[in-house]
């Protein structure tokens, strides 16, 4: 079934979509949620036990704050790149969808290290220990297959979504970035780390942990130029959060 015009004014008891803030469908066999595309101030969204297959149409919801998608459809964690560009989306809910699959850990740190400004999910509350963990435990999703990078991501989206998926010896080659590149590394002044801080790697894999450094920061620095002032934000406060449980974690390991 298709979410439609009139079953959302209805619902909503609005008379424009575009003035639709909150949305309940609990339960109503929807399969196409598309119109979501022409509700803009949409800030709540209940699809709860539907049949909804992907998230592409609220990626256009950039009020989005709440979103409940309990048992749907939703195939695979790659459809959480949708949600990517979404600033103030701080609770969802996506338990019981096959996307979840057997690991329940492996799950929730993949929705948590591309979705860090989460404050709850799956109706749990999102701790900064678990922010840290997903950091690294957390898988890096790009564009379901046969998307490109069309839904507002950009090049430089693009550059940051492959940086962590390539190898270091082909990063400089495919990505494309040469001038911008070398000009970003320049105003960083990017410097080799220290020989003393890996005693035990070869030249070699100081080398290529250099090049591996340098190509996530200039990534984070072209995401950095298309981000509105409330996306800048949001990475302001995500990389307090994760400077505060690295200090957290220093002061621990020195006590001990």
């Amino acid at each position: 079934m298709k979410l439609t015009r009139k079953m959302v004014l209805s619902r909503a008891k609005a008379s424009e979509l575009h003035s639709v803030r909150k949305l309940n469908c609990w339960g109503s066999r929807l399969t196409d949620v598309s119109i979501c595309r022409e509700m803009p101030s949409l800030e709540v969204i209940t699809l709860s036990v539907n049949s909804v297959s992907t998230l592409e149409p609220v990626s256009q919801c950039q009020q989005l704050s709440e979103l409940y998608l309990r048992k749907n459809r939703i195939p695979s964690l790659a459809e959480l790149f949708y949600l990517k560009g979404l600033p103030r989306l701080r609770v969802l809910w996506l338990a019981e969808n096959p996307c979840c699959g057997p690991d329940p850990h492996r799950y929730r740190m993949t929705v948590l290290r591309n979705l860090p400004h989460l404050q709850k999910l799956d109706n749990q509350a999102v701790t900064e220990e678990e922010l840290s963990r997903a950091l690294m435990e957390g898988e890096e999703v790009t564009a379901p297959s046969g998307q490109g990078t069309g839904n507002g991501g950009g090049p430089a989206l693009s550059y940051a979504l492959s940086a962590t998926d390539t190898t270091a010896e082909t990063r400089q080659d495919t990505l494309g970035c040469g001038q911008e590149e070398t000009s970003i590394q320049s105003q960083l002044s990017l410097k080799p780390p220290s020989r003393d801080r890996f005693p035990s790697f070869s030249q070699r894999d100081a080398a290529s942990s250099r090049k591996n450094r340098n190509n996530v920061l200039t990534a984070v620095l072209l995401l950095l130029r298309e981000l509105d002032p409330e996306g800048l934000e949001t990475v302001h406060q995500t990389v307090a959060s994760r400077l505060q449980a690295l200090h957290k974690q220093h002061l621990q390991e020195d006590m001990e």
